[in-house]
């Protein structure tokens, strides 16, 4: 009996019994790692909070309640029980479902999310926005562990616990270590707690101390020390009561039968409540349960063995060529010091943390302090690099700013996932970061063209003396040969990497690769084209640029970037300021919009910014063929 198929609202659920439940769970897991070994994804969070999923639906009235997942990762379930089963297959998939939630998706998905740590903060205004219309139904925020390491979470919780807003935070810790005996009397104690009456009765309880006279207030404080004394005792919840709310747990993320009492406890609270549930990254799949790292973002994978479809071709990465350079540089420098956010991995320096962990430094999900943080360590001299993907480095733009940038402290962004990023979609693409740093004084970006560039290019930044980025895709690099001593670049210099009397094509980054596609292409169309490799955002070379734009007049400015404030803008503003004209030009990056989920080349292609575009905008320039 397939009961996943039977699903497609909460209400169903609710129909189910709790033996039912328990079978349905085991085949939302089978569904999950059935599309996501072909389709990758965020496996590991998604298995581990399955039961967690059901028990919200079983006990809330979604989608009048309102439900946020924090970041998504662990959303799949959700997904599969509000609709979208018999689209699950498109799952990350061009113009398919979504990896995250997304409120243009479903009228069950609450918000929008993508980055972490956003649920509590997204959870209260939503919390107010009912209260100020007079909707009394619930919200609930769920987050990770992980994602509680961001100093917004707390800025979330300091205020919903200051508001008394009856906002319900699920903390999901899939990271927590806790004993059976422990944890079996924390659930106990967590659902009795809980309980309608006994939460009453405290109240009451509560305000009848604080009426006697004289020594009211006094009693209630010892009583109320007394009561968080002992749940401290058997809880971990000191920290939640602090902040003003209701602590249970923590409670087994995995038992839906204790899930669904104690939720069902703590439904229309009065005050904020955060359960505290603890579960297993990818639970009921082997190898996703004993490697929750490799399976937490995953590429299709066959299920019997959990190993990767994908067939190495012998390039490696734009990642772990940082990462290997890293390791070189770090062992001629000692002042060399990595930095990350959570992501040793993602980012390529995990080998550097083995070799060198007292140079390495993850601060978790806090992408600002990491910022700071590195500006502290290079005002005493140290040469600090901090290692981000471009999406979430947006999040520290004032530390970037104010710290390092006021001071000129000679921190590296090493920026990964550099432009269309592919699969995880809008949240995630990298297409605003020349903007949003090009306009801090000080700073030097650059972004290379190959990974013999970003090797060179990281020996530029180490041996600057001030704030400098080096951007790069993710990805294959294009299969160059990395030289053994590579020579920094000259700052500002771009390069000229092919000559032609008809055309300028300015390109920088992995849009140089497009560019060349395009000039054997506008070959054939008798168009011959001159390719200039900027390699610096900024600064730009004036001086170069300028004397090709007067010599060719028609331009062609490429990049794997937004528009508005990229380097084209960069370059239109200096041609701008220098006083040049006479020239047509075309530019070529992503319009005004946010760019959804699918494959980098498919993206490219459908947004127009690949060698097929360069080659319309050539024929567009000229109207007809050259002669």
């Amino acid at each position: 009996m397939n009961l996943l198929e039977q699903i497609n609202t909460s209400k169903n659920i609710k129909d189910l019994s709790r033996k039912e439940l328990k079978l349905l769970a085991g085949q939302i897991r089978e569904r999950i790692i059935d599309v996501v070994s072909k389709n990758g994804g965020h496996l590991a969070s998604s298995l581990g909070a399955v039961e967690l999923t059901l028990a919200i639906h079983y006990v809330f009235d979604l989608p009048k309640d309102t439900l946020i997942w924090d970041v998504g990762h662990q959303s799949y379930a959700h997904k599969l029980i509000t609709g979208r089963n018999g689209s699950f297959d498109s799952l990350r998939q061009y113009k398919g479902i979504s990896g995250f939630s997304k409120i243009k998706e479903s009228p069950y998905d609450g918000f929008t999310v993508g980055h972490s740590s956003t649920s509590i903060s997204a959870g209260l205004g939503v919390c107010y926005a009912k209260y100020l219309n007079k909707d009394n139904s619930d919200v609930i925020s769920v987050i990770g562990d992980g994602s509680l390491t961001a100093g917004l979470a707390y800025e979330g919780l300091n205020q919903t616990g200051d508001s008394k807003q009856n906002l319900i935070v699920i903390l999901n810790d899939n990271d927590m270590s806790i004993s059976a005996n422990v944890g079996a009397l924390s659930s106990l104690l967590s659902r009795t707690f809980s309980a309608k009456y006994l939460q009453s009765m405290r109240n009451r309880f509560g305000m009848f101390l604080k009426s006697l006279p004289k020594i009211g207030d006094d009693i209630y404080n010892i009583a109320k020390r007394s009561e968080e004394s002992f749940k401290t005792f058997i809880t971990p919840g000191m920290l939640f009561e602090a902040f003003n709310f209701d602590y249970f747990g923590p409670i087994d993320g995995h038992n839906i039968d204790h899930l669904i009492d104690i939720l069902k406890n703590i439904k229309n609270p009065k005050d904020p409540i955060l359960l505290h549930v603890t579960t297993v990254k990818g639970k009921g799949y082997g190898p996703a349960e004993k490697n929750p790292i490799y399976f937490h973002g995953v590429g299709s994978f066959t299920v019997d063995t959990g190993k990767s479809n994908k067939k190495p071709n012998g390039i490696p990465t734009y990642t772990k060529v940082f990462g290997s350079q890293m390791i070189k540089l770090a062992k001629n420098n000692k002042k060399i010091v990595a930095v990350t956010a959570a992501m040793p991995e993602g980012t390529g320096l995990i080998e550097f943390s083995k070799m060198y962990p007292d140079r390495f430094f993850d601060v978790g999900i806090a992408e600002q302090h990491a910022v700071t943080f590195s500006a502290g360590l290079a005002s005493k001299g140290l040469k600090p690099v901090i290692a981000i993907y471009s999406t979430f480095l947006q999040r520290a733009f004032d530390q970037i700013l104010h710290d390092v940038c006021l001071d000129a402290h000679p921190v590296v962004f090493a920026i990964d996932r550099g432009g269309i990023v592919g699969e995880d979609g809008p949240t995630h693409h990298g297409l605003f970061d020349f903007a949003y740093l090009r306009c801090m004084p000080n700073m030097t970006i650059m972004a290379p063209k190959d990974e013999n560039e970003l090797v060179r290019m990281m020996v530029t930044a180490i041996n600057h003396d001030g704030p400098i980025a080096f951007r790069y895709p993710r990805g294959t690099g294009v299969g160059i040969q990395i030289e053994d001593n590579p020579e920094p670049l000259e700052i500002g210099k771009c390069e000229v990497i092919n000559q032609g009397h008809d055309l300028l094509i300015i390109a920088i980054g992995n849009s140089v690769t497009e560019a060349v596609k395009a000039n054997q292409l506008l070959k054939e169309q008798g168009i011959f084209s001159t390719i200039i490799n900027a390699r610096f955002v900024k600064p730009l070379d004036s001086n170069l640029i300028i004397e090709y734009v007067k010599k060719l007049k028609k331009i062609i400015i490429v990049e794997d970037h937004v528009l508005d404030g990229g380097f084209g803008s960069a370059v239109i503003e200096m041609l701008s300021d220098k006083g040049v004209t006479g020239f047509f030009l075309k530019r070529i990056g992503i319009n005004n919009r946010f760019v959804e989920h699918g494959p980098q080349d498919v993206l490219k292609k459908d947004y127009e910014i690949d060698y097929a575009a360069i080659v319309k905008a050539a024929i567009q320039l000229y109207g007809k063929k050259i002669e």
